[in-house]
């Protein structure tokens, strides 16, 4: 899977130095599912999308919806396992781990910057 690099340039913070990419419907489906956690640096952002679900989960994350620009456009701090979140205007979703958006200040109308890792 591909990783990136994810860095709020409205705060110059870093929200994730390996997030992988779900760009497929094996992929999205999948999602963290199969995870236990995850370590600081590490998420998965899923395009397209603008809704996800925790059923099955095992842990509360950050998640962060972007639009087509990549602008923030809604933040949902400890989404807990079996729960549902959606954005209208969101076109994909950073799943973070819980505490990122605190930590990095994220909120709606910042500017994030994607970087594919080599």
């Amino acid at each position: 899977m591909k990783r990136f690099r994810v860095v709020n340039r409205t705060r110059s913070t870093v929200l994730g130095e390996a997030i992988e990419r779900a760009d497929t419907s094996r992929t999205r489906n999948e999602g963290l599912l199969k995870k236990s956690g995850l370590a600081k640096g590490e998420g998965l952002w899923i395009v397209p999308t603008s809704a996800i679900h925790m059923f099955f989960m095992k842990f509360a994350i950050d998640v962060v919806y972007l639009n087509r620009q990549k602008q923030v456009v809604k933040t949902v701090s400890r989404l807990r396992p079996w729960r549902m979140s959606m954005s209208w205007r969101g076109h994909s979703v950073l799943e973070l781990p819980a505490g990122t958006i605190e930590e990095t200040g994220t909120q709606a109308g910042d500017w994030i910057e994607v970087t594919q890792l080599a």
